[in-house]
């Protein structure tokens, strides 16, 4: 419409759209929505027409969302179908619906923009509308005008009262500075003769902000009779040259005016949100917005340059790569085995870059299973007092037979001490698996980047897979055969064996498992109340709803106690709970939670907290669990285990022989000082011996042999097939980098300067009464109150429905969405009252 900048600007941008679009990329230069307001036959749809009523030129055509695959090319035909599919849905007796009609102008010619046509405002329903119709329509309204990138058009007949206007009184309720507004007069050949509505076309009646724009539009006998629009511009130009109110100001009059007003409404008023989904081949409007184009270019074009700095790396990577040619087959096999040996060392042994925040991987679950899970699988199997008692008594009296033996046995002690080593094989061997799959965990992770050659990467799979479950039985073999050299021989001349002379003098106090024995610590140690072993959260969730039930505190575990605290500035002590005679069992998981929980309870049968027999402790997750069970060991509180069997067996005896005693208390002091050493020694030689022949091992593999194996299967051509989806990567990053250069090549040839058009000053809207709907007669009142911006439109359907051109991307949540309206805050009209 006579808009040079826009002409020259119109090729460039579908330029950059095809340069886009052939990458699957879309254009975000968003323009804004128009929406047209007013009562009901109050020419809104004519005005419109003004804008889109057109024959179709080549090349242009339209479609409907529930008319997919479908073109129309003849404009009659599209408005057959909008009134087909309106009366479909709401049928013929007024009915409405929010679900928009959603129509899309494709066209070479002009830009995206998105026009709706809002059902009139009415205030009595008559057909099939529901009683509140109002409130339905005032609503519906409310979605799109409420968005502050809607341009709103206030349409009002120029025979009514325009202080009384609804479409005016919605207006200001969300643009009171009149920002977005412009106020459209029509109707002004219908007014009655000696009357005119000049002083409101000049503003200084009933003044707005950005003032009126008469329109003539066609009647009704005009589109019976097929008037084209042309023929309707001139006639309406001929009418505003002809009338002696308007002549002097028809070049401010008629929609050719009112395009050019929104051209620069757009241009000043800017959208706040900025969307990565547009399309240039779709246009509804004939009227355009360079200079809104120009001013969002500077900022798309830095979106499109970060996207191309992301893609470099890869996309030239992909260039280098032939996937026919067997040399750069060999030399991509090479690098893939290169770098699979670096990520898994940097797992195991660790790294500064890219590290996980949130998991622990790779060498730190291992060091947690050497240093964490281990030593509770040991303690787990000293940790039973009763039994070893039970069997020391049981050796020392099948020993003596039916003699009564004046000393106390050597015989009984080594039995029971290689009773005690012989058990360890299973922590150990346990211990072995437990890192074997977490090995193969870590290769699992480090072959995702092979995921782009799936035999390449199977076969490898393979490979490690196999070496590792070798290494893993010759470590199972050392294990074993280091258990089998401590079987063979009881050294009791061992530096740290306290003898048999000193066994009977220190077994009382030896009879306590202490903290030593867990940490293997020699020498002074500071005060074992200091020693703090760890601090965390944990939740006591035994404790009543009408006590306060569970709650979350900080708990610190030292040597000697547990306490916990209101938070973890620790200056609110709760309580401090020795740990003397406590142990702790498990406790099975609740229905309804989601926590892990364990239990500390008194052995002697007393209350451990207040009134209750065991505390009850959770974590969010089981190894949490595992790790303040391994502190608790360390602290001297073992688990739980029953000895006694269904038949009493295993029951403590009542030792009523002193000497018998005597010799039970002695052995049980050797034992614990001769495993204690064992204890120490396992515990230093497994994570040795499982380094050495375990991950060491499949290291070394992994960086020298594995490339080796995969030659020897003669199969290098064949492992180095890409797959399907990474083929169509490869081509989509190698398209994507080349348009995204020809879109900024593009973009550099479009001149960023603009033109503005500056705001007119606000002026006293007061005139403008708020908002205040009215019920139907044969209604209650509603109670008074203050109705907020309008919610959006649910997700279901109701019986509203506006008409809404949409642009040919679907880049407005109405063409995305048949089934629902625009999403903005909503909320729900008031409930209409019963009727009396």
């Amino acid at each position: 419409m006579g808009n040079r900048g826009m002409e020259d600007l119109i090729p460039l941008v579908n330029r950059l759209h095809d340069a886009l679009s052939s990458a699957g990329q879309s254009c975000s230069l968003q323009l804004p929505q128009i929406a047209v307001v007013g009562g009901q036959s109050a020419g809104k749809s004519s005005v419109l027409e003004n804008f889109v009523g057109r024959d179709f030129l080549p090349r242009e055509y339209g479609e409907f969302l529930h008319c997919k695959g479908k073109k129309f090319t003849d404009f009659d035909e599209i408005c057959k179908e909008i009134e087909s599919e309106t009366r479909r849905l709401t049928g013929s007796n007024k009915g409405i619906s929010p679900v928009p009609i959603n129509l899309r102008i494709y066209s070479p010619h002009v830009l995206n923009l998105t026009l709706v046509d809002l059902p009139g405002i009415t205030k009595v329903p008559v057909g099939d509308q529901p009683a509140d119709i109002e409130y339905q329509i005032r609503d519906m309204i409310m979605q799109y005008i409420c968005n502050e990138n809607c341009l709103i058009l206030a349409v009002t007949p120029a025979n009514t009262d325009l202080a009384n206007s609804d479409a005016l009184k919605l207006a200001k309720d969300v643009d009171p500075q009149g920002q977005r507004t412009i106020g459209v007069i029509t109707k002004l050949d219908l007014m009655d003769d000696g009357t005119d509505a000049r002083e409101i076309l000049e503003n200084r009646l009933l003044p707005l902000r950005r003032g009126y724009i008469g329109v003539v539009n066609r009647s009704q006998k005009d589109i019976d009779g097929k008037k084209d629009i042309k023929s309707a511009l001139l006639a309406e130009r001929k009418f505003f040259l002809s009338h002696q109110a308007y002549k002097h100001m028809t070049e401010r009059m008629g929609t050719p005016y009112l395009q050019r007003i929104l051209n620069q409404v757009k241009n000043s008023h800017k959208s706040r949100e900025v969307k990565y989904a547009y399309k240039f081949s779709d246009p509804f409007t004939i009227f355009t917005t360079d200079n809104h184009i120009r001013d969002t270019l500077p900022a798309f074009c830095s979106h499109l340059q970060s996207q191309l700095l992301n893609l470099n790396k890869e996309a030239e990577e992909y260039k280098k790569y032939s996937p026919d040619d067997p040399a750069q087959r060999t030399k991509t096999l090479l690098q893939l085995v290169q770098r699979l040996s670096i990520d898994f060392e940097k797992l195991i042994e660790g790294s500064g870059d890219k590290v996980d925040t949130v998991h622990l991987s790779g060498g730190a679950k291992i060091n947690r299973i050497f240093h964490e899970r281990f030593p509770y699988e040991l303690v787990k199997i000293e940790s039973d007092e009763g039994k070893l008692r039970r069997e020391i008594n049981y050796a020392i009296r099948n020993i003596h037979g039916v003699r009564t033996g004046l000393f106390t046995p050597d015989l009984a002690f080594e039995a029971i001490v290689k009773k005690q080593i012989s058990v360890l094989k299973g922590p150990c061997i346990k211990f072995i698996d437990m890192v074997g799959q977490e090995l193969i965990s870590t290769v699992y992770h480090c072959l995702n980047k092979l995921s782009s050659f799936p035999k390449l990467r199977n076969k490898t799979e393979k490979i490690i897979t196999t070496e590792i479950r070798e290494q893993e039985s010759k470590c199972r073999d050392q294990v074993l055969l280091l258990i089998d050299i401590q079987l063979a021989y009881i050294n009791t001349k061992h530096e740290d064996f306290i003898g048999f002379n000193d066994g009977q003098k220190t077994h009382s106090q030896i009879n306590k498992k202490v903290f030593a024995r867990i940490t293997g610590n020699k020498g002074v140690a500071p005060p074992s109340s200091l020693i703090v072993i760890r601090k965390g959260w944990l939740t006591i969730s035994n404790i009543s709803i009408m006590k306060g039930g569970a709650k979350e505190y900080w708990f610190i575990l030292t040597a000697e106690s547990l306490s916990w605290f209101k938070d973890d500035e620790e200056k609110e002590k709760k309580y401090m709970l020795p740990l003397d005679n406590l142990k702790l069992r498990d406790v099975e998981k609740g229905l309804m939670s989601s926590k892990c929980v364990f239990a500390l309870f008194n052995t002697e049968f007393r209350n451990v907290y207040k009134d209750y027999k065991c505390l009850e402790l959770a974590c969010n997750s089981q190894e949490e669990v595992d790790s303040w069970k391994a502190s608790l060991l360390r602290a001297g509180v073992y688990p739980e285990k029953v000895i006694v069997d269904e038949h009493g067996n295993g029951a403590p005896e009542i030792l009523t022989d002193p000497q018998l005693e005597r010799q039970v208390e002695t052995i049980r002091s050797l034992v614990d000082s001769y495993m204690n050493i064992i204890y120490k020694t396992i515990r230093d030689l497994m994570p040795k011996t499982i380094m050495h022949l375990m991950i060491n091992s499949v290291k070394e593999f992994i960086s020298s042999e594995l490339l080796a194996q995969l030659y020897e299967l003669g199969e290098c051509s064949v492992l180095m097939d890409e797959s399907p989806e990474q083929q169509q990567h490869r081509q989509e990053v190698l398209r994507k980098h080349a348009a995204l250069k020809e879109a900024l090549a593009v973009i550099g040839e479009i001149s960023t300067s603009t033109c503005t058009t500056p705001l007119p000053p606000p002026v006293d809207l007061s005139w403008i009464q708020p908002t205040s709907p009215t019920l139907p007669n044969n209604l209650t009142s509603i109670k008074p109150g203050v109705r907020g911006h309008a919610p959006p439109v649910p997700r279901v359907l109701t019986h509203t429905r506006p008409t809404a051109s949409q642009s040919s991307n679907g880049l407005q949540q109405l063409a995305g969405h048949p089934n629902r309206a625009p999403c903005v805050p909503r909320r729900q009209p008031p409930a209409v009252p019963n009727v009396k």
